[in-house]
């Protein structure tokens, strides 16, 4: 047993050992239990899951359970009983109960023992103790499946700071962005099917779709219940990827059934817990659709209600708290939503609503909810009591009798208060305004008590924004949002398009574009710094970033990481696009300072520290750096893999084909180092997704005009790094666009120059033999002015041409070859002939050519890039091997030496070099791609010979050991295991293998002879002593797996490669003659040797005159500027076509056809519905307007028969009034739009329920009761003075009931003036009485003195001004600035000013915002001012017998340059420190108290200025 001061420890694996079983009982903990130490303070665990994400149903590692198990007891408590003192009432089965509810077995030995506390009263303040938590873990609802909760014993005393850290650090909860909070009934009650289906899709909705947590009640009852079988029906009916709704059930842990079975000290893991309805009687299970329990403990059992106030506090410390994701800081809102309900349900919405959480009362629930609907619509002067009366004894027809007077009463306030905040108050109505899901009512309520909360400036709009974007619904910023109410700035929207695009928000991207978001203002440089510092982790991107950052930390020596610079990812760019790019993003110099330079306070909109709005403020008057803004989040967009934003970024891109195609190289090159399948296969997609795209887009320019498209294809782009589409193209190996039939078109044009791509091949190798022909017409030329001329022009045009090229190179190379072949088989002498040494000097130009392509450099690479690029190609390679093994050949054949051998090494050379001719034959579109494909088979080849090598290599070591003893010759060990076995496999199988045909001649017993290999063992009688029947069956084994399987394998690789390319033939060939052309067209027309000539002018041009290489316009091509621009205009104006065909596609689609048909259906189908209910309410309605015109007929007809039954007939004004043409009970007002009558003519913050600063409850006193004259016969307020302070100065005067009589009330009262603005008030038993009605509380309350307490709210003034200087007006009227102050401790603006001392001219409140030395000349300008209003002031300070009135005067300066408004801000300067002073715009959303808006919206009505 732990002694005090120490906690018990318990290895995990044990953990389930110790605690008891289900019929156990309560635990018994002895007293040194309750006296161990616990640490105050929390303690930080040490679990890994605490960091890391939720995921559903997960199971915690031995690990985490065991600091799970440490941190828990230390930190949180349950309560206990700890003296028994017997109570009056027996228990159900007639045993002897504590006050607390519990048997005499459930207490402890020590709280039974003492008998000096028998028969006293029992207080849970002393005799209920708090000891460390015994019952927490996960939850396992035995027969229910799976599903694992949490659950948690605590006390009702636990801070809800420790829960909070509990939820979301040891459970792993994500902090939430909604906080929904279900009340309603605790009992069953039955709804309609269709609203109970409607909110159970709607609270799943929004609690999904925002990543909301639900927090209830947790029983299996009532709308606890509702709540669990709509999370039950989302689990049943989604996928894992959706995740998991998070409903936690804060629930009484003294009215849990089957509790016993959760108690276990070091926690369950897990608790196995039986819904068992049957048995529970007044106790209530657990609902086993929540995913989290938190029992409250206040050591009672079976009393309900222990858990509410501790829910109150832990949801108003979540929506405290600040959530920062994706960019988006909010403030966590709280909805309430209200099903059903009792009289808990009422205090529980008009806590709510006075604490200013918005409520959705759930029409047609019934009980509480249905009364409120009811009455939600109207006025608040007809909420009367007789109203309440009535819809209580309409929807509490079973309990209506429990109904007394007061209640009514305290009912009927209760609802009017609850009314009269309509902003918080939303009624959600089946059939209402479109509504159809709750989901929406939720959302709506949310955006509407934002709307109506008091903000300066575009606050309240930015903070609805914020909401929307966090719970990802665009469908209420466009509803909600973006209307006609407020005008949006594209600069306004900024930060919040900067979040939405690192949260992967597209939708919200779309949105903001069409609000008018222009990316060329958006995208600066601290935005693309800051978006690439908020990359996804897991992207590859981000890891190449990474790498490249860190690379540059080593070169430079720094301490810690740089941060990412767009130099940075320009540099890993260049490595995704290719090197053949230039940089995107320049290195800026040491001198520019591009970043933000200091750190921005954290604010609502921030991430990391860096305010979006201030960057935004620092950057909007700077150009835009980039060429192309949209590029720059393309990439963004691309490098992440965001599909959806992508597309949106691409449809806004003007140059964007070249845009597809980098996006598809991007993609393709991202996919080759992505570890996840699922990841790469959607890259993959994406990728060719884009090059799609670029050949609609091109399709469509094509058909336009083929010029101007086939000038795309070539133009240099600036924004991808001065590359051109056609390059991009073929770095990303998009086959499909290169082999497009306008591309193809382009590169025949190419391949055939200046000549017409009509001419016959024939007569093209005819001129070429003969070249006199050129000047009989035989060719004919495309441009028009070289047809007529028989100059040198057409002579050079037709040499030049790379179709002429290319065959005067071939009959080069054949010519090469055969004279190659002649002296090597015919003239190859030790002393060279003539044709040998041509064949040298050929080879020399055939060597000078490949040396100008490895330096031919017209991009500016540099020559190790050069080099490289050279050897990427696998012709160019072979060239090299041939031209390496001529020169070793040649050498060997100079040395007398080595003549022959070198004669063997020039033959292999041959080989090469005719090998060399399948390049030539890729023209071919026949031979083409079989020329692919065997270079395809040739790998299966390589790879097929690893498998064929372990059979060869395992026979022949087997079949040599077993036939051949000890062979040392290492040449016939080669043959005897690597030879033989390969040539097995084509049939040549030894004699000597089976001894059968084996002839002792052909081989030499002891290995002697070099030419025959060694025999094998033989007994005496030359019998061999191997086994024949081994090597027999290892012979066929090996033939079997050789011959049959294996090369049938290679002949089904070979099968394969064949029909893969066979079906990409076209693309394929296409594809590769690109390069062929390429090859030919930047060659010299001369073929070698006479090459050499072009290359000595190239030398001459290059090295003597130092002329730069310039690649030939026909391949790229710098337009003019202008030219650029007209060409781009035309390529988004085709792209546009292209994306409406896509569309028009799409909508054609049969299978989008049929879902867009039967969602027509499902939504005429709804809508029918709602009529039908629509309809029905409306039947009702007429039929209750109609029995109740035949109701007045009626009254009519008799007052007619007892007026002609007298003697003469009654008076006009005797006769009833007829009903009008409409009832006035259906007469319904928009929430948002209450009619100012409707506003209570009486005092309404006076009468709130809670007196400030005091525990003072007031009597609840309707509107209807407020006058004195209206008779009140059960009024009894309590009485409230507060008593005088200790720190209270002497001269602080003050009323006091003692000196009451003294007092003279309605006059000068020495120098307090009890005198009111509204003239004589009564007295009443020595108390004067509010001149405005009861207040619900009688006494002095905080008030100095019994009666008026007067005050000074002076209002300072000015007119706003533009930066012109002239003043801004709103809706065509003039628009003030005012004089606001913030004084500590207050949540609340004021107008300065506050309560006047006696004798004193100023408050004292305004003394402190201004020096002592302008107090004087502010009491002048107070008399020059205007008065604006004089009386009572509606404050919750006000009682039944003191109250405050005011004196408003307005001081408005009405020039910029008046003095007295200098002298004034000067004087402000040095005000008290702790008190905040600012000219703030008049508005009628500004946060000033309730009584101040009004003095200054009278202010602003007497100058017509704007409010």
């Amino acid at each position: 047993m732990a002694g005090p001061g120490r906690r018990i420890k318990t290895l995990t694996s044990e953990l389930n050992k110790v605690c008891p079983d289900e019929g156990d009982g309560y635990s018994v903990y002895p007293k040194s239990y309750y006296d161990l130490d616990v640490v105050p303070n929390l303690r930080r665990s040490n679990s890994t899951f605490s960091k890391s994400k939720r995921r559903p149903h997960f199971t915690l590692s031995s690990n985490e359970k065991e600091n799970l198990s440490s941190w828990i007891p230390e930190n949180i408590r349950k309560k206990e009983c700890v003296y028994f003192i017997e109570s009056s009432q027996m228990s159900d089965s007639g045993k002897i109960v504590c006050e607390c509810g519990y048997l005499r077995e459930r207490h402890s030995e020590e709280a039974i023992k003492p008998a000096m506390f028998q028969g006293k009263e029992w207080d849970p303040r002393r005799h209920v103790q708090e000891v460390p938590t015994d019952a927490f873990g996960d939850l396992c609802f035995t027969g229910l499946g799976q599903k694992v909760a949490k659950f948690v014993r605590v006390s009702s005393d636990t801070p809800p700071r420790v829960i909070y850290q509990l939820m979301t650090q040891h459970w792993g909860l994500d902090v939430p962005n909604l906080l929904i909070s279900v009340t309603g009934g605790a009992k069953n009650f039955n709804m309609k099917l269709r609203l109970k289906n409607i909110f159970r899709r709607g609270l799943v909705k929004v609690a999904q779709t925002t990543g909301a947590w639900i927090i209830s009640g947790g029983s299996h009852a009532g709308v606890m219940k509702q709540v669990g079988e709509a999370v039950r029906g989302f689990t049943m009916s989604s996928s894992l990827k959706e995740g998991e709704i998070v409903t936690i059930g804060i629930a009484t842990w003294g009215t849990v059934h089957n509790r016993n079975s959760l108690i276990c000290p070091m926690g369950s893991f897990p608790a196995e817990y039986v819904l068992d309805e049957e048995t529970q009687g007044n106790l209530s299970c657990l609902d086993s659709n929540h995913s989290h329990f938190i029992l409250v403990d206040d050591g009672t059992h079976g009393r309900y209600g222990v858990e509410i106030l501790l829910r109150t506090k832990l949801e108003k410390f979540i929506s405290e708290q600040t959530k920062v994701k994706e960019g988006v800081a909010i403030k966590i809102p709280i909805v309430c939503v209200v099903l059903e309900g009792g009289p808990g349900t009422l205090d529980t919405i008009y806590n709510a609503i006075t604490n200013g959480t918005p409520c959705v009362i759930v029409e047609g629930s019934g009980r509480v909810a249905d009364v409120i609907a009811q009455v939600a619509n109207l006025p608040n002067s007809k909420i009367t009591i007789n109203l309440i009366k009535k819809k209580l004894s309409t929807f509490f027809k079973d309990s209506y009798e429990q109904f007394t007077e007061s209640k009514i009463v305290a009912w009927t306030k209760k609802i009017q208060d609850i009314v009269r905040n309509r902003q918080l108050l939303t009624i959600f109505k089946e059939g209402k305004d479109g509504q159809q899901d709750v989901d929406v009512a939720i959302l709506q309520a949310m955006l509407k008590a934002s709307r109506y909360r008091d903000n300066f400036g575009h606050e309240n709009w930015d903070h609805q924004l914020r909401l929307a974007v966090a719970w990802n619904r665009v469908d209420i910023a466009r509803s909600e949002i973006f209307t006609d109410d407020h005008e949006w700035k594209p600069c306004d929207l900024h930060p919040m398009m900067a979040a939405a695009l690192i949260a992967n928000k597209p939708e919200f991207v779309k949105l903001f574009l069409e609000q008018g978001v222009r990316l060329k203002e958006f995208v600066t440089w601290d935005t693309l710094n800051y978006l690439y510092d908020n990359l996804v982790t897991s992207s590859v991107f981000h890891g190449k970033l990474q790498k490249v950052l860190l690379e540059e930390k080593e070169r430079s020596a720094f301490s810690r990481v740089p941060k990412v610079q767009l130099h940075h990812v320009s540099q890993v760019l260049r490595e995704l696009l290719g090197e053949f790019s230039q940089p995107l993003y320049p290195k800026p110099k040491n001198t520019e300072r591009h970043r933000l330079s200091i750190a921005v306070p954290h604010i609502k909109l921030s991430v990391q520290g860096v305010n979006l709005r201030s960057l935004y403020k620092r950057s909007a008057g700077r150009i835009a750096f980039t060429m192309d803004p949209v590029r720059d989040l393309l990439i963004w967009a691309i490098v992440q893999n965001y599909r959806e934003l992508a597309e949106i970024i691409w449809a806004q891109s003007q140059d964007c084909i070249a845009a597809a195609l980098a996006c598809s190289k991007i993609l393709k090159e991202l996919s080759k180092e992505e570890d996840d399948t699922d990841s790469t296969e959607e890259m993959l997609t994406l990728a060719e997704e884009y090059e799609h795209r670029a050949i609609g887009v091109f399709t469509e320019c094509y058909r336009k005009d083929e010029e101007r498209a086939q000038k795309l294809l070539i133009r240099i782009s600036d924004a991808w790094g001065k590359t051109t589409c056609l390059q991009l193209a073929l770095e990303a190996k998009n086959m499909k666009f290169v082999s497009h039939g306008g591309i193809q078109a382009f590169l025949t044009k190419v391949w055939w120059g200046k000549m017409s791509v009509d001419n016959g091949i024939c007569w093209v190798i005819l001129c070429v033999l003969f070249f006199p022909l050129l000047y009989t017409g035989l060719i004919m030329f495309r441009e028009k002015r070289l047809q007529p001329m028989t100059c040198l022009t057409r002579f050079r045009a037709f040499f030049t041409a790379p179709v002429v090229i290319f065959h005067l190179n071939i009959l080069s190379y054949f010519t090469f070859l055969w004279l190659f072949a002649y002296v090597l088989m015919v003239d190859f002498h030790p002393v060279p002939s003539w044709r040998e040494y041509v064949i040298y000097f050929w080879l020399f130009s055939l060597v000078c050519e490949e040396t100008r392509q490895l330096f031919y450099d017209p991009d500016g690479f540099g020559f190790l890039k050069m080099v490289s690029l050279y050897l990427s190609d696998f012709w160019n390679k072979l060239d090299l091997c041939a031209i390496l093994i001529f020169i070793a050949g040649l050498t060997c054949r100079w040395i007398t030496a080595t003549f022959y051998p070198g004669r063997i090494i020039l033959s292999l050379a041959f080989i090469i070099f005719c090998l060399r001719l399948m390049h030539i034959f890729t023209v071919s579109k026949t031979l083409g791609p079989k020329i692919i494909i065997v270079k395809r088979m040739m790998k299966d080849v390589f790879f097929f010979l690893f498998l064929l090598a372990v059979w060869v290599v395992s026979f022949g070591v087997a079949k040599q050991a077993i036939l051949i003893h000890n062979e040392n010759r290492v040449d016939w060990i080669f043959r005897g295991v690597v030879y033989h076995s390969y040539m097995t496999i084509f049939g040549q199988i030894p004699s000597y293998i089976d001894g059968v045909n084996f002839n002792p001649n052909q081989c030499s017993p002891n290995g002697t002879d070099p030419y025959k290999p060694k025999c094998p063992e033989n007994k005496a009688n030359q019998q061999p002593i191997f086994p024949e029947w081994l090597t027999v069956i290892l012979l066929c084994l090996y033939l079997l797996f050789t011959n049959i399987l294996l090369l049938n394998l290679l002949i089904a690789m070979f099968n394969y490669t064949f029909q893969q390319v066979q079906e990409h033939t076209d693309q394929i060939w296409k594809f590769q003659r690109y390069h062929l052309i390429e090859e030919y067209h930047g060659r010299p027309p001369a073929p070698p040797p006479f090459i050499l000539f072009n290359h000595l002018q190239l030398f001459v041009k290059r090295v003597l005159l130092q002329k730069p290489a310039t690649r030939r316009k026909q391949l790229k091509e710098k337009l003019e500027k202008n030219e650029e621009a007209s060409l781009l205009s035309w390529e988004t104006y085709l792209k546009e076509n292209y994306l409406q065909h896509q569309q028009c596609q799409q909508k054609q689609n049969t299978e989008q056809t049929i879902q867009e048909i039967a969602h027509r259906v499902n939504v005429l189908a709804e809508t029918l519905d709602l009529d039908g209910v629509k309809r029905t309410g409306l039947v009702e309605q007429r039929l209750a307007y109609l029995e109740e015109q035949m109701f007045q007929s009626a009254k009519t007809l008799q007052w007619i028969v007892h007026s002609l039954s007298s003697s003469g007939f009654g008076s006009e004004d005797d006769a009833p009034t007829m009903v009008l043409s409409r009832a006035p009970e259906m007469k319904e007002y928009p929430e948002e739009e209450v009619p100012e009558t409707f506003q209570a003519p009486y005092h309404v913050s006076a009468r709130n329920l809670s007196y400030p600063s005091s525990t003072a409850v007031r009597f609840p006193v309707p509107d209807e009761k407020v006058p004195w004259e209206v008779v009140f016969e059960i009024y009894n307020p309590p009485f409230y003075s507060e008593e005088r302070k200790e720190t209270d100065p002497p001269e602080f005067s003050r009323d006091t009931l003692e000196n009451l009589s003294k007092i003279n009330f309605n006059s000068m009262d020495g120098e307090v003036n009890r005198q009111s603005f509204h003239g004589t008030y009564m007295v009443q038993d020595g108390l004067p009485l509010n001149p405005m009605g009861r207040t619900g509380l009688k006494g002095q309350g905080i008030l100095r003195f019994f009666g008026p307490n007067h005050a000074l709210h002076p209002v300072v003034t000015r007119w706003r001004r533009n930066q012109d200087g002239s003043i801004a007006r709103k809706s065509l009227k003039k628009m003030l600035e005012v004089l606001v102050v913030k004084f500590p401790l207050s949540d609340h603006w004021a107008l300065p000013g506050g309560s006047l001392e006696p004798g004193e001219a100023l408050p004292q409140k305004l003394k402190w915002i201004l020096r002592r030395e302008f107090w004087p000349q502010f009491q002048k300008l107070l008399n020059q001012g205007t008065e604006v209003y004089k009386g009572y002031m509606d404050d919750p300070r006000n009682t039944d017998n003191a109250w405050i009135e005011t004196l408003a005067i307005s001081m408005h300066f009405e020039d910029q340059n008046d003095v007295e408004m200098k002298r004034l801000n000067s004087f402000l300067q040095g005000c008290d420190l702790e008190v905040t002073v600012r000219w703030q715009v008049v508005d009628k959303r500004i946060p000033l108290y309730t009584n101040h808006k009004e003095i200054l919206q009278k202010a602003s009505v007497l100058m017509g200025a704007h409010y």
